[in-house]
């Protein structure tokens, strides 16, 4: 399909002799969102970190809008525009919400980085504007280790938007979150699915599942057993008891 922009067959992985994934085939069309769904376990994070660079495949393929990006480094392949987020956000929490953000503009935002006054000025542009989106701009000086934990949830987005990629890889983005502020972050990524974003997120919250995704991967044990709507993932009677542990 012409709008598929990552594109994964029969990739695997193994540990010893642990089949963390096992011939996977997924493809991420542009401006949709896939959720990873599965039981602990299921191999939904190291598939990110296939993705991702982090782990090395050990047979598959996976392309970027049609182009191999297997062996890469990590920072080669977030420089193409895929960009991730993790559980445990990695947030530099002494450093203001501002430079939080800046410094996830690699390679380009260190001053010393070619293009002068006016690249510095579009860097911080970037910064203000992704900080004006998660509604972040009223504290863009204060450190990261003094905000609640919702707002660190959207400076971990903030950090995401400013790097203008076009894939996100996020990893329980919502998880924690109050009502109001779960209304909103899903809002925030379904702004961004309309200008072109696509998103791939792990989920644990069936409720989030159905309200944000477009269509759902069901893994276990590295297998991807079922891939469809939301209506029809979870309303099998099959998944819905492996994914809470009734026939493992």
């Amino acid at each position: 399909m012409s709008n598929v922009l990552l594109s994964m067959r029969g990739v695997s992985i193994s540990f010893g002799g642990l089949a963390a994934v096992q011939s996977v085939d997924m493809d991420l069309q542009e401006g949709i969102v896939t959720a990873l769904a599965g039981p602990n376990g299921a191999g939904k994070t190291t598939l990110f970190n296939l993705i991702t660079g982090n782990l090395p495949a050990s047979s598959g393929q996976i392309s970027l809008r049609g182009k191999s990006i297997l062996g890469l480094r990590p920072h080669q392949i977030a420089g193409m525009g895929i960009a991730r987020s993790f559980q445990d956000l990695r947030l530099f929490t002494h450093m203001t919400v501002r430079d939080n953000v800046l410094v996830a503009i690699e390679p380009s935002s260190w001053l010393w980085q070619p293009g002068g006054r006016a690249a510095q000025r579009e860097r911080m542009r970037r910064v203000d504007e992704a900080l004006e989106q998660t509604g972040l701009a009223g504290m863009a000086d204060s450190r990261a280790i003094d905000l609640s934990y919702a707002e660190t949830k959207f400076l971990s987005l903030a950090r995401i938007i400013a790097t203008g990629s076009r894939i996100w890889l996020l990893d329980e983005p919502a998880s924690g979150l109050d009502v109001n502020s779960r209304t909103r972050f899903i809002s925030l990524l379904r702004d961004a699915t309309r200008r072109g974003v696509t998103i791939c997120l792990i989920e644990h919250n069936l409720d989030v599942m159905t309200e944000i995704a477009d269509r759902i991967a069901f893994l276990d044990r590295g297998r991807k057993l079922a891939e469809d709507v939301p209506e029809k993932v979870l309303r099998d009677p099959e998944l819905i008891s492996i994914y809470f542990g009734k026939s493992r």
